[in-house]
């Protein structure tokens, strides 16, 4: 961190929040610089980016989300602003498939520190039928080609799973993956700014710790299920179903936010006969509107699966941790697990 760029004096007033520790050695230029001169500005691209760096990088960044809360990440599009902002950040974190507008503009942005999440881990294709299994194999009822009929059909909602082989890009919902993301990042953010490695790591290993445990809680509480099979319509649980021996099935090939067809209806009122799936999952930032209609023609419960694209007042939880502990009493609850 050798070169700091000034920020806007507008951002005087995140400050307050950020908590100046030595106020009375602040120079003017501090000031103007928003109280961060000691801190390695961080731009996160959504939220299960911003809690890793806020959680790895503690007291050393300032980090900033170019998805608001309540924003469903897939439709962002970035102001002038956030894009010059992006090339003023130390340290860029993202996740390459899941929001376009993001994508392009980080490649502009000629940042140095600039981390993809998808490179520190293995990204798997997924259809709209997924489970621990069945998974990878091309013969799917409901494979790729669902979920790319899914794409055309959402006006591109920034899904990208056509791209790159199709690789289904929502790995944060496997804690197991997310831990090797974050040791990734944590590595990264080392480098970045060596003066605080030894903290850098010592808050990896804590949140890595922390996800073991989530990961041990969810083979535990998925162990015995009377049914493997849930019914979702954002089909953004494919590594979970797969870590924890589970079948996902998307309402693919329609708008998340429209009603399935008739035909749809009758093949999932068939799967959810058959597996005795019980509930249809919405999620928290988009209408129920579908997951609604569906449970009314097929007399199943709706329920709440949130994908963790954002946390707002209405989210199940305060951050990424408490969130997938509600999926995990959600999915017990829909899968009968004791």
């Amino acid at each position: 961190m050798n070169v700091r760029r000034l920020i806007p004096t507008t951002a005087v007033a995140g400050a307050v929040v950020l908590g100046l520790t030595a106020l009375s050695a602040c120079s003017t230029s501090d000031a103007a610089d928003g109280g961060n001169g000691d801190k390695l500005k961080v731009t996160a691209s959504f939220y299960p980016m911003q809690f890793l760096a806020e959680k790895i990088g503690g007291e050393h960044v300032a980090v900033t989300s170019l998805t608001k809360p309540g924003v469903e990440p897939h439709d962002l599009e970035l102001t002038p602003r956030q894009i010059g902002s992006i090339s003023e950040s130390d340290y860029v974190l993202y996740l390459k498939g899941i929001q376009p507008a993001v994508d392009d503009a980080i490649k502009q942005s000629g940042v140095q520190n600039t981390v993809d999440a998808a490179t520190l881990t293995t990204l798997e294709n997924h259809g709209s039928e997924v489970s621990g299994h069945d998974h990878g194999h091309e013969g799917e009822e409901h494979g790729h080609e669902g979920e790319e009929a899914h794409e055309e059909h959402s006006e591109g909602d920034g899904h990208n799973h056509g791209e790159e082989g199709g690789a289904d890009p929502h790995i944060w919902l496997d804690p197991v993956k997310y831990a090797e993301v974050a040791k990734g990042v944590g590595k990264s953010l080392e480098k970045a700014d060596p003066d605080h490695a030894a903290d850098y790591k010592k808050n990896t290993d804590a949140l890595v710790a922390e996800l073991g445990e989530l990961n041990t809680a969810y083979e535990t509480g998925l162990k015995n299920p009377a049914t493997k099979t849930f019914i979702t319509t954002h089909s953004a649980f494919g590594y979970l179903a797969e870590r924890y021996g589970l079948t996902q099935q998307g309402i693919a090939g329609i708008d998340p936010e429209a009603e399935p067809s008739p035909a749809r209806i009758q093949e999932i009122h068939t799967i959810a006969e058959k597996e005795k799936a019980t509930t249809v999952f919405f999620e928290t930032l988009a209408s129920d509107r579908t997951a609604k209609t569906l449970a009314k023609d097929t007399g199943l419960k709706t329920g709440v699966l949130d994908p963790l694209e954002g946390i707002t007042d209405k989210s199940q939880g305060a951050d990424y941790i408490e969130v997938m502990e509600s999926n995990l009493a959600a999915l017990q609850k829909a899968l009968g697990a004791k």
